[in-house]
């Protein structure tokens, strides 16, 4: 059977992104190179020092709470993170989400193959492929002349990835062609700040967004539509520090 490793040596990114139809491949392709030069290996602790381990598990725990949320997930419930990166978040939702929903499966996309790697070393219970968060269906479809994924999922959920993405509409409208009419998706992200160092230091692509803008662009895909500030929990990066939002999705 082949390996995951298999999988990812016989893929060409630059070809991939070009087929799911990214406008500035080349930007994409200097992201993946940021994260895989500056930060895969040393991504999870990169992480923890922004948010430290009680803001870390805040996090969590209300992706969790709200992924938990009526409408209630069915007890075989698909589950994709969108833009894992090394996992960090990726295996904690999924160690709590097991304990309530023991028979769902877990699936995880990234760009970055460097990041993938990190996280196929963690686990094999998680499926893991390339992809897009502009094109979710797309990367779907690619994934699936290689491995066995879904066409829709239950649950969608995507952590600190959007302010990385070159157009969030698509995101917005990529997520609610992925998820089930009867499912719900979960995104958190940074709120609007003034550090432009960070496109440099972090790759950011975006600075942040207001949450009334969240909202606006997720009403246009989803009927049902809740963005708030995440309380007490901030991105600290030397001295700098940026608030937090979460976005609670159902079509």
């Amino acid at each position: 059977m082949p390996t995951f490793e298999d999988y990812l040596k016989g893929i060409e990114l630059q070809k991939l992104m070009e087929e799911l139809g990214i406008p500035n491949v080349e930007r994409l392709i200097e992201e993946v190179k940021h994260f895989t030069e500056r930060e895969a290996e040393k991504r999870d602790k990169i992480v923890l020092s922004y948010f430290g381990e009680e803001g870390a598990e805040c996090i969590v725990e209300s992706i969790v709470r709200c992924l938990l949320s009526p409408p209630k997930l069915r007890e075989k419930a698909k589950v994709l993170d969108v833009g894992s990166g090394s996992g960090f978040f990726t295996m904690a939702v999924v160690k709590k989400l097991r304990q309530h929903l023991p028979k769902a499966s877990f699936y995880a996309m990234d760009i970055t193959p460097a990041m993938l790697r990190v996280l196929a070393r963690k686990t094999s219970q998680i499926t893991l492929f390339l992809g897009v968060a502009e094109n979710i269906p797309g990367s779907l479809e690619h994934a699936r002349r290689y491995l066995k994924v879904p066409e829709k999922f239950d649950a969608i959920f995507s952590t600190l990835t959007l302010h990385h993405c070159l157009d969030i509409e698509k995101v917005f409208q990529s997520v609610k062609e992925a998820v089930d009419v009867h499912g719900k998706a979960v995104i958190v992200d940074l709120c609007k700040h003034s550090f432009k160092e960070f496109r440099e230091e972090m790759g950011d692509v975006h600075l942040g967004f207001k949450p009334e803008l969240i909202k606006k662009l997720a009403e246009k895909h989803f009927s049902k539509v809740q963005v708030e500030k995440m309380p007490g929990i901030c991105c600290e990066s030397s001295g700098r520090s940026a608030e937090l939002f979460i976005a609670l999705m159902t079509p």
